[in-house]
């Protein structure tokens, strides 16, 4: 039995709110604010094209969430700077413990990044962190033209890395994402990058919780050994 892996990657991989820094200059203190309202209403915007079955890819939501975001704030962008800002996100940094834990998974399990994002955006921002090689290949919801957590998105994952009859566990750090997974009958580590976070209360609980991806080897181990 061969368990396969699929990384969530904005939020898991890479620091979405790490665009706070970038903020600053158009949003000054507010900066932090705006990143996570721009954050939030990225994922919300997806799921309503989803529910709404009028789809457009992850870009379009980012930059839309982007907008609101700064009218919330009661500021704005030209469309030059908004440009720029949506050109930063194709490189934003990934968390400290993702290159290292990649690097030593690598080889071990096959390894799928699975993302709302398009395979282009998906190429360019592990490709700026050193990523991308370590993979054994992108898994986009473009694919499917929905977002997750669609069911339908999840059983392409499954078809995409060949987990046939083989179990795919799904590595994210969205409890929305892991709900998902688990509804749709993957396994799903949850990443509890903060321990205020609270998993919803859904009678769905992951596989297994873990506080960054640095602790991910051991727990694989422990489902393994679990499932024999």
């Amino acid at each position: 039995m061969t368990l396969r892996l699929a990384f969530d990657v904005y939020g898991t991989l890479v620091d979405p709110l790490s665009m706070a820094d970038l903020l600053e200059q158009d949003a000054g203190d507010a900066a932090a604010g705006v990143a996570a309202l721009w954050r939030e209403k990225q994922v919300e915007f997806a799921f309503r094209k989803g529910l709404m079955r009028a789809y457009e890819d992850f870009g379009a939501c980012t930059r839309q969430a982007l907008r609101f975001a700064m009218a919330s704030y009661r500021l704005s962008l030209s469309g030059e700077r908004e440009d720029e800002l949506m050109a930063s996100y194709l490189s934003l940094p990934a968390f400290d413990d993702a290159l290292p834990t990649l690097k030593a998974l690598k080889g071990i399990y096959p390894m799928f990044a699975f993302s709302n994002g398009s395979y282009s955006a998906l190429e360019k921002v592990l490709g700026h962190n050193q990523l991308l090689p370590l993979f054994d290949g992108l898994v986009s919801v473009d694919d499917v033209k929905s977002f997750k957590p669609d069911p339908a998105v999840y059983a392409y994952a499954r078809r995409a890395t060949g987990a046939w009859d083989e179990p795919l566990c799904l590595v994210s750090s969205n409890a929305w994402d892991v709900i998902g997974a688990r509804a749709a009958g993957l396994q799903a580590v949850w990443v509890q990058r903060d321990n205020r976070r609270v998993f919803e209360d859904w009678n769905i609980q992951p596989s297994a919780v873990i506080g960054g991806l640095g602790e991910l080897p051991d727990a694989l181990k422990t489902l393994l050994n679990q499932g024999s």
